[in-house]
């Protein structure tokens, strides 16, 4: 069902960080002002930073994070990130890499024992940009399974492969279990635990206190649930038919919870699996591009355009134009705007985006636990609101 963006008001708990600069006060209020269009009280909504440089102009909450507690929605609320964690398993392969450990250019056979087909020929590189060739195997049609699957069970189907798309290298396709392929990576060459990996040499060099990885019998203080309507906002099965995953909350809500136990792949990590807030998002970019977690000449290649986007027969449902893919990132080169280093994240009814715009330190984070909205409207709303107030020159 199509979504749209919604348009009544709603009080919200915002604190909108005041700063020198009138055109970054403006662009405080007017981006405020569009969030609190977006969302009612009492529902659920979402958590927006809007940060350049070392000067926070927005950091604001909207809504509740769990519709029985009433619990607000603020910066340090903890959001199922999905696709965003991407880049987190990337900056663990490129720690790696820094520690003379393994090459982007090491053919994953190298490591794993995915001797059938063209994996001689499939690199490290292939897997982070989406350009493997790899085909999703996954037993998609076992509702069952594909809710609790794990990472191992999920890449079970890897080493006998032998059907490929197209050839390492040849065109971008949008693959989740390649990511947990790069776990595996992990875990073999460092010998630990990827949790344990990524916590030591990822998370701890950014400095990220609550940021972690979704287990379901793991309590995350200050975790919200996602939420669907009964109308709109609605899944496709496998078959392609329009099917209602949630379960009500609250008798007579609308809002159905939509999340572990009702969505699949909230069981997998490496492609999907952080829960964190848009504060220690924040950080994580900071230190990111600071050079804390992987070096500089690392960074420079995930932010690199390895794979164009734009046009693929294999992911048209991300076609969006000027739009390549670098290492856990997607890269928006629009002519006469400065670049974007961004990458959204879905699952259940968690809607996510962060993105960076290296040129001018800006940072955009959006993080929600509802999904009926327009995100790219929304998106191209802020980034309007930023360029006509010169925060992105």
């Amino acid at each position: 069902m199509k979504k749209q963006i919604l348009t009544m008001g709603l009080a919200a708990v915002a604190s909108v960080a005041s700063a020198a600069s009138p055109s970054f006060t403006t662009a405080a209020e007017r981006v405020d002002s569009l969030m609190r269009c977006l969302f009612h009280d009492g529902e659920p909504g979402a958590a927006v930073v809007v940060a350049k440089n070392d000067d926070v102009i927005v950091d604001s909450g909207y809504g509740v994070a769990d519709i029985v507690t009433g619990d607000r929605i603020d910066g340090n609320t903890m959001f199922n990130i999905a696709s965003i964690s991407k880049q987190f398993t990337v900056a663990g392969v490129l720690s790696l890499a820094d520690r003379g450990l393994l090459r982007a250019d090491n053919a994953v056979a190298d490591f794993l024992p995915y001797e059938s087909g063209q994996w001689r020929k499939i690199r490290l590189s292939h897997l982070m940009s989406h350009s493997s060739g790899v085909i999703d195997a996954r037993p998609r049609t076992d509702r069952q399974w594909m809710l609790h699957a794990t990472d191992k069970e999920s890449v079970a189907y890897m080493d006998t492969l032998r059907q490929f798309r197209f050839e390492p290298g040849e065109a971008y396709e949008y693959i989740n279990p390649t990511f947990q392929v790069l776990e595996c990576v992990i875990e073999k060459v460092s010998g630990l635990a990827f949790d344990d990996y990524q916590q030591r040499y990822v998370f701890d060099r950014a400095c990220l206190r609550h940021t972690t990885y979704f287990e379901p019998q793991k309590r995350i203080p200050r975790m919200a649930h996602a939420y669907q309507t009964g109308t709109g906002g609605g899944e496709q099965d496998f078959a392609g038919k329009e099917v209602y995953l949630g379960r009500t909350v609250v008798e007579g809500s609308p809002w159905k919870e939509c999340d572990y136990g009702e969505e699949t792949f909230f069981a997998t990590k490496a492609d999907g699996g952080i829960y964190s807030s848009t504060h220690e998002m924040l950080q994580w970019m900071r230190a990111l591009e600071r050079g804390e977690v992987i070096s500089q000449e690392a960074l420079a290649l995930a932010y690199a355009p390895h794979t164009l986007v734009s046009g693929s027969r294999w992911s048209d449902y991300q076609n969006r134009p000027n739009t390549w893919y670098g290492y856990g990132f997607f890269i928006d080169r629009t002519p006469g705007e400065p670049v974007k280093i961004y990458h959204t994240g879905d699952n259940g009814g968690f809607q996510n985006y962060a993105a960076s715009f290296p040129s001018c330190g800006v940072k955009v984070i959006v993080f929600a636990n509802r999904n009926d909205f327009d995100r790219w409207t929304l998106v191209r709303q802020i980034d309007r609101i930023l360029r006509e107030e010169g925060v992105l020159e």
